[in-house]
């Protein structure tokens, strides 16, 4: 049974969601300062904090198996270094290819200094709202297979769409991703109120 205070901390991060997400219509003009109440109300009263989304490719074992997985995703409507951390998993939108999604760990934000283990590569600093994002996978080749920021360089963090906070690879074998310890606690409530492991397993494709 859920506890009352992880109810209190849940509507609390719906709220905020609710918020974020009609300030940004408001921002690009779908709706009126006068819609404003009846936005917030909307978004807090419908809909959930996370989305099922499915993934498959090596780049991310072992945390998501080379055979794929479905994943349950905590939707971010708004990004920057207060909301998502160094360590998160998250989804974003393919920098070479604008209809499709990757899912890559965040490895640094703006203002970290990049260093190469190529010495031909100069160091450079990650300007504002960039990061840099990379393949779990170690025994891939990094520059070939990786898909990633070594290959397509810093990305703007306006990309990211969401946090994975739980994957299914098969109906016994799933768990709650690893992310950072801020995401992880920012997480919880929404977990526990949202995730229906019976749910994704039905979705799953593997």
């Amino acid at each position: 049974m859920v506890s009352l205070s992880t109810w209190f901390r849940y509507i609390a991060h719906k709220l905020e969601y609710s918020v974020s997400l009609s300030w940004k219509s408001y921002k690009r003009g779908q709706i009126a300062d006068t819609e404003m109440g009846d936005a917030v109300w909307k978004n807090l009263l419908q809909g959930k904090l996370t989305y099922v989304h499915w993934y498959k490719g090596e780049q991310m074992a072992p945390t998501i198996g080379p055979q794929g997985g479905t994943l349950l995703v905590r939707k971010l409507p708004a990004v920057d270094p207060t909301r998502v951390f160094v360590g998160d998993v998250v989804v974003l939108k393919d920098p070479q290819k604008s209809d499709d999604y990757l899912v890559r760990r965040l490895a640094a934000i703006e203002g970290y200094e990049m260093v190469s283990k190529d010495e031909k590569d100069e160091p450079f600093i990650l300007e504002k709202d960039q990061c840099w994002v990379v393949a779990d996978n170690e025994n891939i080749m990094p520059k070939q297979e990786a898909q990633d920021s070594r290959i397509f360089g810093p990305v703007p963090m306006t990309d990211i769409v969401g946090r994975v906070i739980y994957c299914l690879r098969t109906a016994v074998d799933h768990g709650p991703v690893q992310n950072s310890h801020f995401s992880m606690k920012k997480d919880s409530p929404v977990m526990e109120i949202e995730l229906d492991v019976d749910e994704m397993a039905k979705n799953h494709k593997a």
